[in-house]
């Protein structure tokens, strides 16, 4: 029932017009999936957006910068938090650990983001620079973080003073075994949140069983 005084339209709920750069990175996104890197034009990009080419490249910028604009805005969710909590004993730092992997193999295994990631394969011979916006801005991302995590981490003395770089290659590999490649073949479906938080607590314990001080 609608409270007296009001209207039915005052009570829905409306939701916001995408802005123009969000309707070009949508449009963009799309085409990139549809036709590939290479064979998607500005021009197509522009017509699905509903805006002028001269606005596309005023709002956005050049084709590869559309590219690197879309994977930046999905590789946000990668981030860590500003508040990220630092280890204080071993504890704390395998929830730290568990609380990282699951967020990354959610995020990752996303369909859309798989997607991503076999556009950059499929692409590599005639654009490779969709391979290395990928790997420096996605993949980045998340070796930032952990990053982060380990040497924060080895300066509490919970860790041995293994190269940063190493430790962090060993914990992607426990965590994702041939997950990977089995989702980018298309052999495998996308864990489910329960299958996602084991995987995340196995790694997180065997890599601690290696390295924890």
């Amino acid at each position: 029932m609608v409270p007296a005084g009001t209207t039915s339209r005052e009570n829905e709920v409306t939701t916001p017009e995408p802005t123009v750069r969000e309707r070009i990175l949508e449009a963009a996104f799309t085409a990139f999936m549809k036709n590939g890197y290479a064979a998607t034009s500005t021009i197509e990009i522009a017509t699905n957006a509903k805006v002028s080419k001269r606005e596309l490249y005023a709002v956005v910028g050049n084709k590869q910068e559309m590219l690197m604009a879309c994977i930046s805005e999905r590789s946000k969710r990668l981030q860590a938090p500003a508040d990220l909590p630092v280890a204080r004993d071993r504890e704390s730092l395998e929830q730290i650990l568990v609380a990282f992997g699951t967020q990354l193999l959610r995020e990752v295994s996303d369909p859309t983001v798989i997607a991503v990631f076999r556009l950059a394969i499929a692409e590599t011979a005639r654009a490779a620079e969709v391979a290395r916006t990928l790997d420096s801005i996605g993949r980045g991302t998340s070796r930032a973080t952990l990053r982060k995590i380990v040497t924060q981490a080895q300066e509490s003395g919970l860790l041995d003073e293994g190269r940063p770089a190493e430790l962090i290659e060993q914990f992607f590999a426990l965590l994702w075994g041939d997950l990977m490649v089995s989702l980018l073949l298309g052999v495998a479906e996308r864990p489910k949140p329960r299958e996602i938080t084991a995987r995340a607590q196995g790694a997180a314990a065997a890599f601690l069983q290696l390295h924890a001080l």
